[in-house]
């Protein structure tokens, strides 16, 4: 009988995991298009995202590249939450909204006008709005 219970435990544990990739990819790619439109909708506002720093401004398909790249991030850090704490939403919730508050910092830096640095704050919570939600909600142990 104690043969059967590692094993429960492990399938478990493995289904849960999948869970939480597949609602984490799935959120990846909801954040990616919502940071899209919103960049889009900045740029028509008049939103130039031009960051003197690098002399360049920053292209459309940048933002989608770096939400999804850190939305992956994400997932790791969830996954080994899950792993590994006794409490993953929770500590999620924590880890990820510190490190939001910290990626902020960025924007402030850059060099950029005052509706470019605006824009990019905004443009740091909009896919945090998306995963924080979505991986505490897959990470939840009822």
């Amino acid at each position: 009988m104690s043969a059967v219970a590692p094993a429960s435990g492990r399938t478990s544990r493995t289904h849960r995991l999948r869970g939480l990739a597949g609602v984490g990819l799935l959120a990846t790619l909801v954040a990616v298009l919502a940071t899209t439109v919103a960049v889009a909708l900045a740029r028509a506002a008049g939103v130039d995202f031009a960051v003197p720093a690098g002399g360049e401004t920053i292209p459309t398909p940048g933002f989608a590249v770096v939400t999804g790249v850190f939305s992956v991030v994400g997932i790791v850090i969830a996954a080994a939450l899950l792993r590994w704490s006794v409490r993953p939403a929770a500590r999620w919730v924590w880890t990820a909204v510190s490190l939001t508050a910290i990626s902020l910092v960025a924007p402030l830096l850059c060099g950029g006008s005052a509706a470019t640095v605006t824009a990019l704050a905004g443009l740091h919570l909009v896919p945090a709005a998306v995963m924080i939600p979505a991986l505490r909600w897959s990470l939840r142990t009822e």
